[in-house]
C-alpha cells in the first residue's frame, strides 16, 4: 500500500473538492489510488467530482496564431501574474506560436526552431528572457489544428491583447461555406468551449476508462436506492447519456441560445466540427502554498 503523505491528501483534496479528513480515509480505503479514492468519495457522496480536475495555478499567457485553414495554441508558463503583463514576455508568447504554425506541437521541436528576427533559438531566447525579467519560465505545451477546406478558428477569453490570455480554444470547422460565415460559426463555438470545457468532440472520442469509472460509479449510486437490478440498468443509460451531455461537444446544449445541441447548429449551418482545443493557464499545475501544506501535514498526522 502506498504511503498516505501530506502531499497525496493534499491532491486528492484538490481534485475532489472532499475534506481533508475524508480524503485521508478514502485513500486509506484504497491503498492510496488516488483515482480509486475519487471514486471512493463520491460512491459516499462526500465529492462532486466527475472527473479528474487541476488546480489552476502556474502564471504566464496562453498565445493563439492562425494561417488560413490552420491555427496553433501555445501556453507558456512564468511565476508570477506580473510576468504576463510583460511586453518582452507577450512578444515571446506570440512569436512561440507562430514557430509552432510552422513546426508543429512538439515542444522539443519548437525549443529547437529558429526565434523569428534572431539567429538564436526559441530555446536560447527563453533563456535571455529569463536572465533578463528574473523569473522562471516554461513553454509547457502546443496544439496546431488544420482543416482541407474551411477554417480553423481561434478565441481567447478576456484577452489582454489580440490572442493574448488565460484561455485559449481552437476550432476546426469543415466546409465549403463562405470563409467569413466559418469564422464567425468556430468563434461562437469557441466561446462555448471556453465555457463548458467538453472533453470529447463526439461520442465515439471518448475516454473507454473514463467511461467504464462513470459506469461503475453510477451503478452503485443506484444500487443504493435498493431498486431491481433491471430498473438500475436503465437508470445508468439515463445517467450515461446526461454524462454525454456534459462531456461530449457535439451533445452539449448551445450555450448562446440554452436550447439547441451543437452538433444541430453545425448542420443547420451545413458545416462539420472536425476538432478542438481548449488550453486553460495553469491547469492541472499546483501552486505551492506553505500554510495549506502544513494544515494538510497536520490533519495527515505526518
Amino acid at each position: 500500500m502506498a504511503e498516505i503523505t501530506a502531499a497525496l491528501v493534499k491532491d486528492l483534496r484538490e481534485k475532489s473538492g472532499a475534506g481533508m479528513m475524508d480524503c485521508k480515509k478514502a485513500l486509506t480505503e484504497t491503498g492510496g489510488d488516488v483515482e480509486q479514492a475519487i471514486d471512493w468519495l463520491r460512491k459516499k457522496g462526500l465529492s462532486a467530482a466527475a472527473k479528474k480536475s487541476g488546480r489552476v495555478a502556474a502564471e504566464g499567457l496562453i498565445g493563439v496564431a492562425s494561417v488560413p485553414a490552420k491555427a496553433a495554441m501555445v501556453e507558456v508558463n512564468a511565476e508570477t501574474d506580473f510576468v504576463g503583463r510583460n511586453e518582452h514576455f507577450q512578444a515571446f508568447v506570440e512569436n512561440v506560436a507562430k514557430v509552432a504554425l510552422h513546426v508543429g506541437e512538439d515542444v522539443e521541436a519548437i525549443k529547437a526552431a529558429k526565434y523569428p528576427g534572431s539567429e538564436k533559438t526559441v530555446a536560447e531566447e527563453l533563456t535571455t528572457l529569463i536572465a533578463t525579467i528574473g523569473e522562471n519560465m516554461t513553454i509547457r505545451r502546443a496544439r496546431v489544428l488544420s482543416v482541407k477546406q474551411g477554417a480553423v478558428a481561434t478565441y481567447v477569453h478576456s484577452a489582454l491583447k489580440p490572442g493574448l490570455g488565460k484561455i485559449g480554444v481552437l476550432v476546426a470547422v469543415e466546409s465549403s461555406s463562405e470563409l467569413a460565415a466559418l469564422e464567425t460559426l468556430g468563434r461562437q463555438v469557441g466561446m462555448h468551449i471556453a465555457a463548458t470545457r467538453p472533453e470529447a468532440l463526439d461520442i465515439d472520442a471518448v475516454d473507454p476508462a473514463a467511461l467504464e469509472r462513470e459506469r461503475i460509479v453510477l451503478s452503485e449510486q443506484a444500487r443504493a436506492s435498493g431498486k431491481p437490478e433491471a430498473i438500475i440498468e436503465k437508470m445508468v443509460e439515463g445517467r450515461i447519456r446526461k454524462y454525454y451531455e456534459e462531456v461530449v461537444l457535439l451533445e452539449q446544449v448551445w450555450v448562446h441560445d440554452g436550447e439547441s445541441r451543437v452538433r444541430a447548429v453545425a448542420k443547420k449551418a451545413g458545416a462539420a466540427l472536425t476538432g478542438f482545443a481548449r488550453f486553460q493557464l495553469g491547469e492541472g499545475i499546483e501552486k505551492q502554498t506553505g500554510d495549506f501544506a502544513a494544515e494538510v501535514a497536520a490533519a495527515a498526522g505526518v
